[in-house]
Protein backbone atom coordinates (compact mmCIF):
# COMPACT_ATOMS: atom_id res chain seq x y z
CA UNK A 1 0.00 0.00 0.00
CA UNK A 2 0.93 3.59 -0.85
CA UNK A 3 1.28 5.70 2.42
CA UNK A 4 -1.28 8.84 1.46
CA UNK A 5 -1.34 10.83 4.57
CA UNK A 6 1.43 11.82 6.30
CA UNK A 7 1.91 14.91 9.19
CA UNK A 8 -0.38 14.37 12.29
CA UNK A 9 -3.32 12.37 11.08
CA UNK A 10 -5.33 12.56 13.99
CA UNK A 11 -5.35 14.96 17.33
CA UNK A 12 -8.13 14.46 19.88
CA UNK A 13 -8.37 18.01 21.72
CA UNK A 14 -7.53 18.53 25.59
CA UNK A 15 -6.35 14.72 25.40
CA UNK A 16 -2.99 14.29 24.28
CA UNK A 17 0.41 15.49 26.14
CA UNK A 18 1.48 18.97 25.00
CA UNK A 19 5.15 18.98 24.53
CA UNK A 20 7.24 18.60 21.78
CA UNK A 21 8.71 15.26 20.27
CA UNK A 22 12.51 14.47 19.40
CA UNK A 23 12.20 12.30 15.66
CA UNK A 24 15.23 11.40 13.54
CA UNK A 25 14.25 9.41 10.08
CA UNK A 26 16.31 6.33 9.50
CA UNK A 27 19.09 6.81 6.80
CA UNK A 28 18.69 10.61 6.43
CA UNK A 29 20.50 13.66 8.08
CA UNK A 30 18.20 15.43 9.88
CA UNK A 31 17.29 15.42 13.49
CA UNK A 32 14.27 17.03 14.15
CA UNK A 33 11.89 18.32 17.36
CA UNK A 34 8.32 18.59 16.51
CA UNK A 35 5.02 20.12 17.97
CA UNK A 36 1.65 18.37 18.36
CA UNK A 37 1.02 20.34 15.26
CA UNK A 38 3.53 18.26 13.07
CA UNK A 39 5.61 21.36 12.60
CA UNK A 40 9.08 21.48 12.98
CA UNK A 41 10.57 23.77 15.76
CA UNK A 42 14.18 23.34 15.54
CA UNK A 43 16.44 20.87 13.77
CA UNK A 44 20.15 19.85 13.75
CA UNK A 45 22.06 18.80 10.67
CA UNK A 46 24.01 15.34 11.47
CA UNK A 47 26.10 12.43 9.66
CA UNK A 48 24.05 9.76 8.18
CA UNK A 49 22.63 6.98 10.12
CA UNK A 50 20.90 3.83 9.87
CA UNK A 51 19.39 4.07 13.33
CA UNK A 52 19.93 7.69 13.74
CA UNK A 53 19.18 6.61 17.67
CA UNK A 54 19.35 9.99 19.81
CA UNK A 55 18.12 11.79 22.47
CA UNK A 56 18.74 15.43 24.46
CA UNK A 57 21.08 15.42 27.44
CA UNK A 58 19.94 17.18 30.67
CA UNK A 59 21.56 20.17 29.47
CA UNK A 60 19.55 20.24 26.28
CA UNK A 61 22.52 18.77 23.88
CA UNK A 62 22.17 16.14 21.22
CA UNK A 63 23.27 13.05 21.92
CA UNK A 64 22.93 10.31 18.40
CA UNK A 65 25.05 7.55 17.12
CA UNK A 66 25.81 7.82 13.11
CA UNK A 67 27.23 6.19 10.61
CA UNK A 68 31.10 5.69 10.48
CA UNK A 69 32.84 4.99 6.97
CA UNK A 70 34.65 1.46 8.25
CA UNK A 71 31.98 0.22 10.24
CA UNK A 72 32.64 -3.27 11.02
CA UNK A 73 30.28 -6.08 12.29
CA UNK A 74 26.37 -6.92 10.89
CA UNK A 75 26.83 -4.51 8.39
CA UNK A 76 22.48 -3.48 8.08
CA UNK A 77 22.77 -2.50 11.66
CA UNK A 78 26.12 -1.14 12.49
CA UNK A 79 26.50 2.75 13.30
CA UNK A 80 30.18 2.97 14.79
CA UNK A 81 30.07 7.01 15.62
CA UNK A 82 28.97 8.78 18.93
CA UNK A 83 28.63 12.28 18.96
CA UNK A 84 27.53 14.99 21.16
CA UNK A 85 26.64 18.16 19.45
CA UNK A 86 24.86 21.63 21.28
CA UNK A 87 21.81 23.40 20.77
CA UNK A 88 23.40 25.41 17.69
CA UNK A 89 24.56 21.90 16.04
CA UNK A 90 28.46 22.81 17.36
CA UNK A 91 29.91 19.17 17.92
CA UNK A 92 31.45 18.72 21.07
CA UNK A 93 32.45 15.23 22.02
CA UNK A 94 32.80 11.96 20.18
CA UNK A 95 34.01 8.43 20.19
CA UNK A 96 34.63 6.30 17.83
CA UNK A 97 34.19 2.05 17.45
CA UNK A 98 33.60 0.90 14.57
CA UNK A 99 31.79 -1.86 16.03
CA UNK A 100 29.06 -0.09 17.47
CA UNK A 101 25.62 -0.50 16.82
CA UNK A 102 21.85 -0.08 17.70
CA UNK A 103 22.38 1.88 21.06
CA UNK A 104 24.41 3.96 22.74
CA UNK A 105 23.87 5.94 26.27
CA UNK A 106 26.33 9.55 27.53
CA UNK A 107 27.37 8.76 30.74
CA UNK A 108 26.43 12.23 33.38
CA UNK A 109 30.29 10.95 34.92
CA UNK A 110 31.37 11.41 31.04
CA UNK A 111 31.77 8.81 28.16
CA UNK A 112 29.34 6.39 27.04
CA UNK A 113 27.96 2.79 27.24
CA UNK A 114 26.93 1.18 23.76
CA UNK A 115 26.42 -1.90 22.46
CA UNK A 116 29.28 -3.65 20.07
CA UNK A 117 29.84 -6.36 17.66
CA UNK A 118 32.88 -8.87 18.42
CA UNK A 119 34.71 -11.08 16.75
CA UNK A 120 34.23 -14.97 16.85
CA UNK A 121 36.01 -17.82 15.30
CA UNK A 122 34.07 -20.35 13.85
CA UNK A 123 34.40 -23.19 16.20
CA UNK A 124 32.96 -19.96 19.03
CA UNK A 125 30.01 -19.24 16.29
CA UNK A 126 29.28 -23.19 15.52
CA UNK A 127 28.19 -23.57 19.61
CA UNK A 128 25.69 -20.87 19.44
CA UNK A 129 22.34 -22.84 19.34
CA UNK A 130 19.46 -21.82 17.33
CA UNK A 131 18.73 -19.98 14.33
CA UNK A 132 17.82 -20.16 10.71
CA UNK A 133 20.71 -22.39 9.32
CA UNK A 134 22.73 -20.87 6.92
CA UNK A 135 21.43 -17.21 7.41
CA UNK A 136 24.59 -15.82 8.72
CA UNK A 137 25.61 -12.10 7.61
CA UNK A 138 28.38 -12.28 5.00
CA UNK A 139 31.04 -11.61 7.69
CA UNK A 140 29.80 -14.61 9.34
CA UNK A 141 28.01 -15.06 13.03
CA UNK A 142 29.36 -11.85 15.33
CA UNK A 143 29.59 -12.14 19.02
CA UNK A 144 27.94 -9.01 20.96
CA UNK A 145 29.11 -7.29 23.87
CA UNK A 146 28.52 -4.04 26.16
CA UNK A 147 31.13 -1.37 26.64
CA UNK A 148 31.52 1.46 28.68
CA UNK A 149 34.11 4.13 27.74
CA UNK A 150 35.00 7.49 29.53
CA UNK A 151 35.54 10.94 28.49
CA UNK A 152 38.75 10.03 26.41
CA UNK A 153 37.13 7.04 24.80
CA UNK A 154 39.55 4.56 27.44
CA UNK A 155 37.28 1.03 27.46
CA UNK A 156 36.41 1.07 31.55
CA UNK A 157 34.16 -1.94 31.45
CA UNK A 158 32.75 -4.41 29.16
CA UNK A 159 30.45 -7.49 29.58
CA UNK A 160 30.75 -10.31 26.60
CA UNK A 161 27.17 -12.13 25.60
CA UNK A 162 29.22 -15.46 25.01
CA UNK A 163 28.88 -15.42 29.25
CA UNK A 164 24.81 -16.58 28.03
CA UNK A 165 24.44 -19.85 28.53
CA UNK A 166 23.94 -21.35 24.73
CA UNK A 167 21.74 -24.32 26.10
CA UNK A 168 19.28 -22.13 28.04
CA UNK A 169 19.31 -19.08 25.86
CA UNK A 170 19.55 -20.17 21.91
CA UNK A 171 18.68 -18.11 19.36
CA UNK A 172 15.00 -18.02 18.22
CA UNK A 173 14.05 -20.80 15.81
CA UNK A 174 13.09 -18.04 12.96
CA UNK A 175 16.06 -15.49 13.30
CA UNK A 176 19.29 -15.18 11.60
CA UNK A 177 22.08 -15.83 12.45
CA UNK A 178 23.71 -12.70 12.18
CA UNK A 179 25.04 -12.04 15.72
CA UNK A 180 24.25 -13.79 19.42
CA UNK A 181 21.79 -12.04 20.21
CA UNK A 182 21.08 -8.89 17.86
CA UNK A 183 20.98 -6.47 20.93
CA UNK A 184 18.99 -3.43 20.27
CA UNK A 185 19.15 -1.84 23.83
CA UNK A 186 21.35 -0.80 26.86
CA UNK A 187 19.63 1.22 29.68
CA UNK A 188 21.50 2.69 32.32
CA UNK A 189 19.63 2.29 35.62
CA UNK A 190 19.72 4.58 38.74
CA UNK A 191 21.81 1.83 40.61
CA UNK A 192 24.84 1.55 38.09
CA UNK A 193 23.39 -1.76 36.59
CA UNK A 194 22.15 -1.74 32.72
CA UNK A 195 19.31 -3.48 31.47
CA UNK A 196 19.90 -4.63 28.11
CA UNK A 197 17.15 -6.16 25.20
CA UNK A 198 18.44 -9.52 22.62
CA UNK A 199 16.15 -9.48 19.84
CA UNK A 200 16.24 -12.79 18.77
CA UNK A 201 16.74 -14.54 22.30
CA UNK A 202 12.91 -12.74 23.47
CA UNK A 203 15.40 -11.92 26.49
CA UNK A 204 15.63 -8.86 28.74
CA UNK A 205 17.97 -8.86 31.54
CA UNK A 206 19.77 -6.84 33.81
CA UNK A 207 23.69 -6.96 34.53
CA UNK A 208 25.64 -5.51 37.16
CA UNK A 209 29.30 -4.67 36.38
CA UNK A 210 30.63 -5.26 39.84
CA UNK A 211 30.12 -8.53 39.56
CA UNK A 212 29.59 -9.05 35.73
CA UNK A 213 26.55 -10.93 36.68
CA UNK A 214 23.02 -10.86 35.54
CA UNK A 215 20.59 -10.48 38.62
CA UNK A 216 17.25 -10.26 36.51
CA UNK A 217 15.84 -11.51 33.34
CA UNK A 218 12.45 -12.76 31.85
CA UNK A 219 12.85 -14.52 28.48
CA UNK A 220 9.15 -15.10 26.79
CA UNK A 221 7.75 -14.93 23.79
CA UNK A 222 5.10 -12.77 23.71
CA UNK A 223 7.85 -10.54 23.37
CA UNK A 224 9.14 -11.51 19.62
CA UNK A 225 11.76 -9.56 18.93
CA UNK A 226 11.23 -6.72 21.22
CA UNK A 227 12.66 -3.47 21.50
CA UNK A 228 13.45 -0.35 23.65
CA UNK A 229 13.48 -1.64 26.86
CA UNK A 230 13.51 0.88 29.99
CA UNK A 231 12.64 1.15 34.10
CA UNK A 232 9.47 3.55 34.92
CA UNK A 233 9.46 5.22 37.97
CA UNK A 234 7.45 2.99 39.45
CA UNK A 235 10.27 0.53 38.85
CA UNK A 236 8.58 -1.47 36.59
CA UNK A 237 9.73 -2.05 33.19
CA UNK A 238 8.02 -0.97 29.71
CA UNK A 239 9.18 -2.52 26.25
CA UNK A 240 8.31 -2.75 22.92
CA UNK A 241 7.15 -5.94 22.23
CA UNK A 242 7.18 -6.56 18.28
CA UNK A 243 5.63 -9.65 17.16
CA UNK A 244 7.62 -10.99 14.31
CA UNK A 245 8.42 -14.12 16.20
CA UNK A 246 4.98 -15.32 17.15
CA UNK A 247 3.28 -18.20 16.25
CA UNK A 248 -0.18 -16.79 15.04
CA UNK A 249 -0.47 -13.39 13.76
CA UNK A 250 2.04 -11.33 13.97
CA UNK A 251 1.38 -7.79 15.53
CA UNK A 252 3.13 -5.60 18.17
CA UNK A 253 1.98 -5.24 21.34
CA UNK A 254 3.87 -2.70 24.07
CA UNK A 255 4.30 -4.62 27.59
CA UNK A 256 4.81 -2.93 30.91
CA UNK A 257 6.50 -5.65 33.19
CA UNK A 258 6.21 -6.16 36.77
CA UNK A 259 9.86 -7.54 37.78
CA UNK A 260 9.39 -8.89 41.10
CA UNK A 261 6.42 -11.13 39.36
CA UNK A 262 7.22 -11.23 35.63
CA UNK A 263 4.08 -10.63 35.09
CA UNK A 264 2.43 -8.43 32.77
CA UNK A 265 1.22 -4.74 34.52
CA UNK A 266 -0.11 -3.22 31.52
CA UNK A 267 -0.45 -3.88 27.46
CA UNK A 268 -0.98 -1.99 24.53
CA UNK A 269 -3.00 -3.85 21.22
CA UNK A 270 -4.54 -2.22 18.73
CA UNK A 271 -8.32 -2.73 19.87
CA UNK A 272 -10.15 -3.31 16.71
CA UNK A 273 -7.29 -4.74 14.17
CA UNK A 274 -4.18 -6.56 15.84
CA UNK A 275 -2.33 -6.55 12.79
CA UNK A 276 -3.23 -2.46 12.55
CA UNK A 277 -0.68 -1.93 14.76
CA UNK A 278 2.87 -3.68 13.59
CA UNK A 279 6.50 -2.94 13.46
CA UNK A 280 8.37 -6.21 12.99
CA UNK A 281 11.80 -5.11 13.23
CA UNK A 282 12.27 -1.08 14.99
CA UNK A 283 9.61 0.91 17.39
CA UNK A 284 9.34 1.95 21.10
CA UNK A 285 7.05 3.56 23.66
CA UNK A 286 7.87 6.30 26.23
CA UNK A 287 5.58 7.06 29.11
CA UNK A 288 4.79 10.33 29.71
CA UNK A 289 4.49 12.52 32.61
CA UNK A 290 0.35 12.77 32.15
CA UNK A 291 0.22 9.09 32.38
CA UNK A 292 -0.28 8.48 28.58
CA UNK A 293 2.17 6.29 26.79
CA UNK A 294 3.81 7.96 23.32
CA UNK A 295 4.55 4.85 21.17
CA UNK A 296 6.67 4.45 17.89
CA UNK A 297 5.64 2.25 15.34
CA UNK A 298 8.76 2.62 14.01
CA UNK A 299 8.03 0.38 10.16
CA UNK A 300 5.14 2.68 9.32
CA UNK A 301 6.70 5.89 10.41
CA UNK A 302 4.19 6.16 12.97
CA UNK A 303 3.90 7.78 16.57
CA UNK A 304 0.63 7.98 18.64
CA UNK A 305 -0.39 8.66 21.95
CA UNK A 306 -2.58 6.18 23.80
CA UNK A 307 -4.28 6.90 27.12
CA UNK A 308 -3.75 4.27 30.19
CA UNK A 309 -7.20 2.50 28.52
CA UNK A 310 -5.68 1.85 24.77
CA UNK A 311 -7.45 5.21 23.22
CA UNK A 312 -5.49 6.91 20.52
CA UNK A 313 -5.26 10.36 21.36
CA UNK A 314 -3.09 11.97 18.51
CA UNK A 315 -1.38 10.34 15.63
CA UNK A 316 1.54 11.46 13.06
CA UNK A 317 3.33 9.77 10.29
CA UNK A 318 6.61 10.73 9.64
CA UNK A 319 6.75 12.75 5.98
CA UNK A 320 10.93 12.99 5.60
CA UNK A 321 10.78 9.85 2.60
CA UNK A 322 15.11 9.06 2.67
CA UNK A 323 15.91 6.82 -0.20
CA UNK A 324 17.99 4.20 1.63
CA UNK A 325 19.81 1.84 -0.89
CA UNK A 326 17.95 -2.02 -0.54
CA UNK A 327 14.68 -0.64 1.17
CA UNK A 328 13.92 2.44 -1.50
CA UNK A 329 11.74 5.74 -0.27
CA UNK A 330 10.97 4.88 3.65
CA UNK A 331 9.87 6.57 6.67
CA UNK A 332 11.30 4.42 9.92
CA UNK A 333 11.25 6.13 12.80
CA UNK A 334 14.08 3.58 15.17
CA UNK A 335 12.52 5.47 18.33
CA UNK A 336 11.32 9.02 19.24
CA UNK A 337 11.41 10.75 22.33
CA UNK A 338 8.27 13.49 23.98
CA UNK A 339 9.54 16.40 26.15
CA UNK A 340 7.98 18.57 28.28
CA UNK A 341 8.07 22.27 27.06
CA UNK A 342 9.35 23.52 30.65
CA UNK A 343 11.71 20.35 30.84
CA UNK A 344 15.40 20.76 31.45
CA UNK A 345 15.97 19.35 28.49
CA UNK A 346 14.28 21.99 26.19
CA UNK A 347 14.59 24.96 28.97
CA UNK A 348 11.78 27.22 27.20
CA UNK A 349 14.48 27.18 23.94
CA UNK A 350 11.21 26.87 22.09
CA UNK A 351 7.75 26.59 22.10
CA UNK A 352 5.42 24.36 21.93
Amino acid sequence: MLTLNTGVTFSGPNQFTRGLVLIAPIGGSQVQLINYKGEVVHEWQVGNGFTNWCYLLPNGNLFINERCDNRKGVALTGSGLMREYDWDGNLLWEHLDPYQHHDARKLPQGGAAYLAFTELTPSEAAQVKGGVPHSESPGGLYGEAVRVVDENGALVWEWDLAQLDNDKFPLHANANRWSRGHTNTVCPLDDGTYLISCKVLNLIFIVDPKTDKIIWYKQDVIMSGQHDAQQLENGNILVFANGVYSSDLHFSQVLEIDPATKEIAWAYKAKDNPQGFFSPHIGGAQRLASGNTLICEGAKGCLFEVTPEGDIVWEYVCPQMVDVPGFGEINWLFRALHYLEDSQEIQGRVKA
